[in-house]
């Protein structure tokens, strides 16, 4: 004969699951949002400089400076990022969560600490570096002039050479500038190219030419959080299996989507911050 469950063995199954929801809850927001993970992945760029194999590149992205993550959260993860000497920095974007000018300042604060390439430091804006709506072209001109004067140059549908890697940067798609055409068509097919894109969408346009190789993006951080074994409910990209690590796309391209180092809302689970380390190989 089965034995019913007592009120006092249901109370304490209660009790032990609402303990547990709790201790998930705790980590979820106090743990893992500052649980900072260093990736080591391979960038085999076609035409690489010889004297460029075994350099490396950091990637920084979405810090989202502002009131929702702690600036000294991102000044030590400047301080890692400066440890192991990078020999290019980039940022692929989302430098602020703009709510008031006062974002400004706690951007100026932290980039006096932004880590710097050997070699060069490049980066690009995302759809926050655009405040409210992605719309406040203001907002961006401060983010590119602070980001200026921390050594980082800005490329807005631009591309720069530094020491043979040559750099496409695209403005964000969700943004007012965006128009990656020109720079894709007259640069894109060039050799040691890496693209700088925030949106992972942008790599099912049809806007990419000649351009075949590695192009680097952040933007969904992973979807902050994903239940074991299941992909993450909530992505900000119309295609669904753009999360985060490398994918490989149509064109002869690939792709790494960093799940970056800050947030919106102070809460990651199964999804640790990152900042990937890229070592440079050649090609083929």
């Amino acid at each position: 004969m089965k034995r019913s469950i007592t009120r006092r063995q249901a109370l304490k199954t209660l009790a032990t699951a609402a303990t547990g929801a709790a201790v998930v809850g705790l980590y979820a927001w106090r743990i893992e949002p500052h649980w900072l993970e260093f990736t080591y992945p391979v960038l085999a760029i076609a035409g690489l400089p010889r004297e460029l194999e075994g350099c490396t590149l950091a990637q920084l992205s979405d810090l989202h400076v502002g009131k929702r993550v702690d600036d000294d959260y991102i000044v030590e993860s400047f301080r890692r990022v400066h440890e192991h000497a990078p020999d290019f920095v980039v940022h692929t974007g989302d430098w602020i969560s703009y709510s008031s000018i006062h974002d400004f300042e706690k951007l100026h604060r932290n980039l006096e600490h932004m880590p710097r390439g050997r070699l060069g430091t490049v980066g690009i804006l995302g759809n926050h570096d655009y405040g409210k709506r992605w719309r406040m072209a203001d907002v961006a001109e401060q983010v590119v002039r602070l980001a200026g004067a921390a050594g980082v140059t800005v490329l807005r549908n631009e591309a720069l050479t530094v020491a043979g890697l040559q750099f496409v940067g695209l403005d964000d798609y969700w943004g007012p500038r965006f128009d990656p055409v020109g720079v894709l068509e007259q640069r894109g097919g060039d050799a040691s190219t890496v693209v700088l894109c925030h949106n992972p969408d942008v790599v099912d346009l049809p806007v990419w030419g000649r351009f075949q190789g590695w192009i680097l993006a952040g933007h969904t951080h992973g979807g902050q959080c994903k239940p074991p074994f299941l992909p993450p409910p909530l992505l900000p990209v119309r295609n669904r299996r753009y999360t985060a690590g490398e994918f490989e796309v149509s064109g002869n391209r690939r792709m790494y989507i960093s799940r970056g180092v800050g947030h919106l809302i102070r809460v990651r689970f199964n999804v640790r911050p990152e900042i990937p380390i890229f070592r440079l190989q050649r090609a083929g």
